[in-house]
């Protein structure tokens, strides 16, 4: 079986209940579960699945079977170890298009979610209220994964989120970051730096206070 160090080079494994200070890019701390490599992202959305459904029982179960089981696992990217800036291009439910070019200059929090999760659903408010702390310091973008424009609305209103989301029926913004965010890990959010460079990811529900230091580290890095 891979350890999560050799599948995840450079990358340090956090436990949400430490601070910011206390999370060196040099150490490994495994918080609960294996993160492992995704085979393909073709592989059906199960993180929110039922619970009969088998495909779903083995990521949560997690083990070195090809698939995350989405438990808040968190990692953080150091500086110098962190790839190439992020490249999509996103269809947002106002019509819109949004590059990943032309959020670069601050950090970026990007959420895949969709109405029919119950992990987003309970993690919307945070995610709010993080929102309205940060203000111009950092931007936040959903990346809805299932919804039609009705549905997304509705849970935006029902939960008061302000920012905008995209709508990625066809995956095209799950491809162009597929290694980072496994199909089946929803919800997961990532933080990008102000070069657009992953800085840190959380497979499924985020934790207020982990999320929270994980974009104040990057905001101070732009400072």
């Amino acid at each position: 079986m891979s350890h999560p160090t050799d599948l995840f080079p450079g990358v340090a494994l956090v436990n949400p209940q430490h601070s910011s200070s206390a999370r060196p890019a040099a150490r490994t701390r495994v918080r609960t579960g294996l993160v492992a490599v995704v085979a393909a992202v073709g592989l059906a959305l199960t993180g929110c699945s039922s619970s009969n459904d088998n495909l779903a029982q083995q990521a949560n179960a997690g083990g070195d079977k090809g698939y995350v089981a989405g438990d808040g696992s968190v990692s953080e990217y150091a500086p110098d170890q962190r790839k190439d800036p992020v490249q999509f291009d996103a269809a947002m439910y106002d019509g819109s298009t949004v590059t990943a070019e032309s959020m670069r200059g601050k950090p970026v929090v990007l959420n895949f979610w969709y109405a029919g999760c119950a992990p987003c659903r309970a993690e919307a408010p945070d995610l709010v209220a993080l929102h309205e702390e940060y203000g111009d310091r950092a931007r936040f973008m959903g990346v809805n994964l299932r919804d039609q424009k009705a549905t997304a609305e509705a849970f935006e209103r029902n939960f008061h989120v302000d920012y905008s989301s995209a709508s990625d029926l066809n995956g095209s913004v799950l491809l162009a970051l597929s290694d980072y965010v496994p199909p089946q890990a929803v919800p997961t959010t990532l933080v990008l730096d102000s070069r657009g460079r992953v800085a840190a990811r959380v497979l499924g529900k985020a934790d207020k206070s982990t999320l929270d230091a994980l974009i104040k580290d990057t905001v101070a890095e732009s400072a």
